[in-house]
């Protein structure tokens, strides 16, 4: 199920549910996924509430804690993707604000699937850069951070040079 409780322009529901399908397909997970995306304020409450941290965030994953079923079969989890972040990095990246949504539903699916980049020594920053060229989506989410980290440890160096 895909609710989009603010809207995105260039995305349908429709659309979405498409993609979540064919996302699910190519990270081979199992199970229904539902979609949340909402206004930066409704995953500041999400991230304080869950996570204990009181600060908006671009995309939140929460994995079903036992296989659940449904009239739909197996649940895997759910993901909320701020539309309001979204769209902000729409503009720096430079492509539509529905193909970040996208970019953040797969980094979300990934999570869903088990992969965690704080923690697997860039296994799923690999798996995620590998299923985005199959989507034909822009650069991941992991490589973008990854990008922003060495940039500021670079700033950092230069300055103490």
């Amino acid at each position: 199920m895909v609710i989009l409780e603010k809207k995105v322009a260039g995305l349908s529901v429709d659309a979405l549910s498409r993609f979540v399908l064919r996302a699910r397909r190519a990270a081979r997970l199992r199970g229904q996924v539902n979609v949340l995306v909402a206004p930066s304020a409704a995953l500041r409450l999400l991230n304080q509430r869950f996570r204990g941290k009181d600060k908006a965030t671009d995309v939140l994953s929460f994995p079903a804690t036992t296989v659940r079923h449904s009239h739909d079969g197996e649940f895997a989890g759910e993901i909320a993707v701020s539309a309001d972040i979204a769209t902000q990095n729409a503009v720096r990246f430079g492509h539509s604000p529905a193909l970040e949504v996208k970019i953040l539903v797969l980094h979300g699916i990934l999570h869903l699937a088990g992969f965690d980049h704080e923690r697997d020594n860039g296994q799923m920053a690999r798996r995620e850069a590998g299923l985005r060229n199959a989507l034909r989506l822009p650069a991941s989410l992991t490589e973008r951070s990854q990008l922003r980290y060495e940039q500021s440890r670079m700033k950092k160096t230069r300055r103490t040079a």
